[in-house]
């Protein structure tokens, strides 16, 4: 995920994106599992979607199992590029096999290509 403005991070369990004036924040703190995961996917992807919106950027990439998901869809219907890694360039093509299934992914593509893709977003 990445914003048009500066992200901090801050120590590990279950990450959010919070928004203070023009800065984003990502919050990790201690919860329970979401989808078998603490820190999980899809709660830093469900919280960028409600902050960030439209001006965010999402990829899922290489992972085993559907964490982020459901994350990255609603992160794409509120407005956000969303963007996954290919089979091909993948070690494990479940994360992104899941995205791509729920049709909220944008576009498809080798590891090679996202860093050109972070770029272009960025400069945008």
């Amino acid at each position: 995920m990445i914003s048009k403005c500066p992200v901090r991070t801050r120590s590990p369990s279950s990450a959010s994106l919070t928004r203070s004036g023009a800065q984003y924040h990502v919050e990790v703190r201690g919860g329970p599992p979401v989808n078998r995961h603490c820190p999980s996917v899809d709660v830093l992807f469900r919280s960028v979607a409600e902050h960030a919106g439209r001006n965010a950027l999402g990829i899922i990439m290489t992972g085993m199992g559907d964490d982020g998901a459901l994350g990255l869809q609603h992160m794409h219907e509120a407005g956000a590029r969303t963007l996954a890694q290919d089979e091909k360039t993948c070690v494990v093509f479940g994360m992104p096999k899941e995205a791509i299934k729920l049709g909220c992914v944008d576009r498809v593509l080798p590891l090679q290509a996202i860093a050109q893709e972070i770029g272009a977003f960025a400069s945008a």
